[in-house]
């Protein structure tokens, strides 16, 4: 099995999960792809490059971190004039976006962190590296810190956030996800993080999350999205509609559970409107989600909104 293959069966299997994670495997995926490749020509390089990226990006097609790490690791290779050129293109391409991915989650940890004071409760959803990265700054800060984290099924993410938490030596409490309206009038802020942040600020991300957004806005307590500006979609732009994944019932339910005429959704995403997002926390800054577009066009600069 090739190192693609093998990372879009990992994709899609869940063995590697969230945006920037797989934004960065995808990547290096490609990379390894192009410094292993055995054929002779740069056309016949191209095409096996082309197969290669859709291959990826099919694996998980609702997390646009995805989609653009994998183009950023082949941008340009088109106007390379030999075979040799091209394989140092995209191997120098998708170490720079993996190196710059990794740097990105750092800053938005300095930066988040300081929006948490002494004594404040967090919640959190899922396993997000970058929500994960400034509540564990706080924390490395000196800041007495609580945080409830949600069970997140079905794949239950939640468990892999609390024994990070908790192997950092910070007080962490699962709820399960039913509970979040229960828990909200002890929390202080909330922090997430983002599968898909699309032109006009909305944020695609795992299923539940609304409901945070929606209970917080409820009862005023501020809700952060932590986010790489990579996670912006450029194809919305264009119209296209952010695709909601969805899952096998297995997931949700054993065989012979339960009778065969019984329908199950398992969607595994939903979107909240930006006027339940109190600010982005990027790596260029807190913005608010009124200001994705300018960024879109201006910090990721014309290119990165091209389809082809």
């Amino acid at each position: 099995m090739s190192v693609v293959d093998d990372t879009a069966r990992k994709i899609t299997d869940m063995s590697i999960r969230g945006a920037g994670r797989i934004a960065r495997a995808g990547a290096s995926a490609i990379g390894d792809f192009a410094r292993t490749y055995e054929g002779k020509s740069l056309e016949g390089f191209l095409v096996d490059l082309d197969m290669a990226v859709d291959t990826l990006v099919a694996s998980r097609p609702t997390a646009v971190s995805l989609w653009n790490g994998v183009h950023a690791a082949v941008k340009g290779v088109s106007d390379c004039g030999s075979l040799e050129e091209a394989i140092e293109k995209v191997s120098e391409n998708a170490d720079r976006f993996v190196e710059a991915s990794s740097k990105a989650v750092e800053t938005i940890a300095k930066i988040g962190a300081k929006r948490i004071k002494d004594g404040d409760t967090i919640l959190t959803h899922c396993n997000s590296s970058a929500a994960l990265g400034v509540i564990k700054e706080a924390h490395r800060q000196g800041k007495d810190i609580k945080v409830y984290a949600t069970e997140s099924r079905p794949w239950r993410q939640g468990i892999l956030t609390v024994t990070d938490l908790a192997n950092n030596g910070i007080d962490v409490t699962l709820v399960i996800d039913s509970a979040v309206r229960s828990v909200m009038k002890r929390i202080d802020k909330i922090f997430v993080g983002a599968d898909t942040i699309t032109s006009d600020g909305v944020l695609i991300n795992k299923i539940g999350t609304s409901q945070l957004a929606l209970a917080a806005h409820e009862r005023r307590v501020p809700f952060y999205v932590c986010t790489e500006t990579y996670k912006f979609s450029p194809m919305t732009l264009f119209g296209d509609m952010v695709v909601i994944e969805e899952r096998d019932i297995s997931e949700v339910v054993k065989p012979g559970e339960v009778p065969d005429s019984v329908k199950v959704f398992n969607p595994v995403f939903d979107s909240t409107p930006g006027r339940y997002i109190d600010a982005l926390i990027t790596e260029i800054g807190m913005i608010s989600p009124g200001s994705v577009y300018g960024v879109m066009a201006g910090q990721l600069g014309e290119t990165a909104f091209s389809k082809e």
